[in-house]
């Protein structure tokens, strides 16, 4: 028995053929975690955020390493405790990553753990750290919604044009993408502070969301 990380092929499909094609120095950052507040009490984990896998990918090969996550049943595991299948869920930049910024900033990170004897830095992890902290051309501002109401993205529309706007339904909430470059020029000083006084918008910017089709703690984001 294999853990199922993709839930719904076809969306997850239409939804790499929706992001923005990449350069030749970018790739998006893809993050599998345990997240510890889709579990009952009891689990063992400390925290709430356990992270499992991460890596980058073009979108032509994306479906494929995605793919390869799911492995068997057991081969998660944190601190010697089991990941089980409910936890699991995959995130990915909703921007791509700048390859070639990440690079000169590990330059800059490993001389200075070399300068601090840090010797027990993970380069590894030094290096995919810089990856999801450089992001490359800004699309997509996400907008994350905590609060499964339809009435929210109503009031979003009445401050940014709807035309710019790409909704992802996920397990407690949507993620709501606004694609900057298709703001009205006429709402770009005023739809952002107008959205982010609304009720349960929790946070904004050039955030990870939960991949559409995959998994996210026992449900499928999905666009709507």
């Amino acid at each position: 028995m294999n853990y199922k990380i993709i839930q719904d092929e076809e969306a997850l499909k239409a939804f790499i053929d929706w992001l923005p094609d990449c350069n030749e120095q970018e790739q998006y950052y893809l993050s599998l975690l345990a997240r510890t507040k889709y579990l009952e009490e009891g689990h063992g984990f400390k925290s709430d955020k356990q992270q499992l896998k991460r890596f980058t990918s073009k979108k032509e090969n994306m479906l494929e390493k995605i793919r390869q996550l799911e492995c068997a049943v057991g081969a998660y595991t944190q601190r010697g405790i089991l990941v089980p299948q409910e936890a699991l869920a995959l995130y990915i930049s909703i921007n791509p990553r700048d390859l070639w910024k990440a690079t000169f900033a590990s330059l800059v990170t490993f001389a200075e753990n070399i300068q601090a004897n840090a010797s027990a830095k993970n380069p590894h992890q030094e290096v995919m750290s810089a990856i999801q902290q450089s992001c490359s051309n800004k699309y997509y501002m996400d907008i994350d919604v905590d609060a499964k109401d339809p009435a929210i993205l109503e009031k979003i529309k009445e401050y940014v044009n709807p035309s710019c706007l790409t909704v992802v339904e996920t397990r407690g909430g949507y993620h709501v993408l606004v694609e900057l470059a298709a703001v009205d020029p006429a709402l770009r000083k005023s739809w952002y502070p107008n959205i982010m006084n609304l009720p349960n918008v929790d946070q904004s910017g050039d955030n990870i969301i939960p991949v559409p089709g995959c998994t996210q703690g026992g449900f499928t984001p999905r666009f709507i």
